[in-house]
């Protein structure tokens, strides 16, 4: 027992001592009582690390005493799929339970399709991804998505209470809890991660009393909550383009620190300011796209940790700054019409003419030299006939905009509404 890590030692084995996710195993429950019916649909377990998406799998496989067999996706493809198929058709009421199924391809997937529409498998998928995206389409459709929640600070402090009082090893023990803080501020969230620490601390302390600096000290340094290939990872960029966008520095670099402290890539963050000072802020200030390219460039350079100061910089000056999604809206209306016109002829005037031949076919006859003109204009037509004089730049309210609005208004006069 020694050898065996104290989350695995603990794994409920009923729905009863799972801690957490009561809307889904509690008493009444929509997934409790499928498993009390003994019928449940083959299912997609969907949330963060360590929350019991496997322990469900395991509880339902020895609810209904089915046969149960155990695949990830890291290491696991369509042959080892396939086997456990030609198993199930020998057998009744095989669980199929797939680890990290996002990992699978879209052809990986498919091999479970007929297997899982004729019931040959019941099917349980677990993923830290969402499954909209993840999953291809035609295996979610036969899937029921159950969407697990992160465990609350109650719960985790529940779970090492539990721990504490009744593992065989830890209950021989006089071990008090002080602290709890750095315990779940370590952990993230994730109770496998949460009872190894305390079994870690607990060997490499003398101590009866757990203190928040004997779990720092012990585990050397705090672990963010963050997966750079999941769903925080997007949640936590989303976050953070919203907050400058919205002009709030200060939330802006909270989650620029949440960032840092995960050790996101600084190239990844310098793009997405990059993208955004001409998404969001444009020609209101077209100083920010210029230091949105320098900080790209310096933390290039640089590299961590004074990348930080200048991300710092950035984020503040974006966030601060008037904006404005004209730009964006403009190649939208643009790339519409595009599509809804195709491919339209290019005005005869302003097309190129190298040769004689195009020449002779009316090829740049009337273009008007815009420098040969006063105050470097022609007021001529330079879209296809079929849009002419359609607008698809809309100044933004700001000081800057308003200043190309009441130039092109003198250049324009009435053609574009300015």
């Amino acid at each position: 027992m020694n050898n065996i890590p104290l989350a695995e030692r603990l794994r409920p084995t009923t729905l009863n001592e799972l801690v957490g996710q009561q809307h889904l195993t509690g008493k009444g429950s929509i997934l409790r009582t499928a498993i009390e019916n003994g019928k449940i649909p083959s299912m997609i377990l969907w949330g963060p690390p360590g929350v019991g998406k496997t322990t469900i799998a395991n509880i339902i496989a020895q609810t209904l005493q089915s046969p149960f067999y155990q695949l990830s996706a890291i290491s696991s493809g369509v042959k080892e799929v396939r086997e456990v198929i030609e198993k199930a058709k020998q057998e009744q009421n095989v669980i199929l339970f797939i680890d990290e199924i996002h990992r699978f391809n879209k052809g990986q997937q498919d091999a479970l399709l007929g297997a899982v529409e004729k019931g040959v498998i019941t099917l349980i998928g677990a993923t830290t991804e969402n499954p909209s995206f993840e999953v291809n389409s035609a295996l979610l459709s036969r899937c029921q998505v159950y969407v697990l929640k992160a465990l609350d600070e109650n719960d985790l402090v529940q779970l090492l209470q539990y721990a504490i009082q009744n593992d065989e090893l830890l209950k021989t023990k006089s071990i008090q809890l002080k602290e709890t803080t750095a315990l779940i501020n370590i952990s993230g969230g994730d109770a496998r991660k949460l009872l190894n620490l305390l079994e870690l601390v607990v060997d490499a302390n003398n101590e009866d009393d757990i203190t928040d600096k004997i779990v720092m000290d012990t585990a050397q340094k705090r672990i963010a909550i963050y997966d750079k290939k999941g769903e925080q990872h997007y949640d936590i960029i989303s976050a953070f383009i919203k907050s400058i966008r919205g002009s709030d520095p200060n939330a802006a670099l909270y989650y620029l620190a949440r960032m840092m402290d995960a050790g996101e890539d600084v190239k990844f963050i310098a793009r997405r300011m990059l993208i955004l000072a001409s998404e969001d802020i444009g020609n209101a200030n077209p100083n920010a796209l210029l230091l949105a390219n320098a900080t790209f460039d310096a933390v290039n350079k640089i590299g961590y940790p004074e990348s930080q100061l200048i991300l710092s910089q950035c984020v503040i000056y974006l966030a601060s700054s008037a904006k404005s999604n004209a730009a964006t809206t403009a190649i939208g209306a643009a790339m519409a019409a595009v599509k809804n016109h195709g491919d339209l002829p290019v005005p005869l005037h302003l097309r190129n003419a190298p040769t004689k031949l195009m020449k002779d076919l009316g090829y740049k006859k009337g273009y008007e030299y815009s420098h040969d003109y006063n105050n470097n204009f022609s007021e001529q037509e330079y879209l296809p006939r079929e849009i002419a004089g359609q607008k698809f730049f809309e100044p933004g309210n700001n000081a800057r905009e308003e200043e190309l609005r009441k130039h092109l208004k003198t250049l324009w006069k009435e053609k574009y509404g300015y």
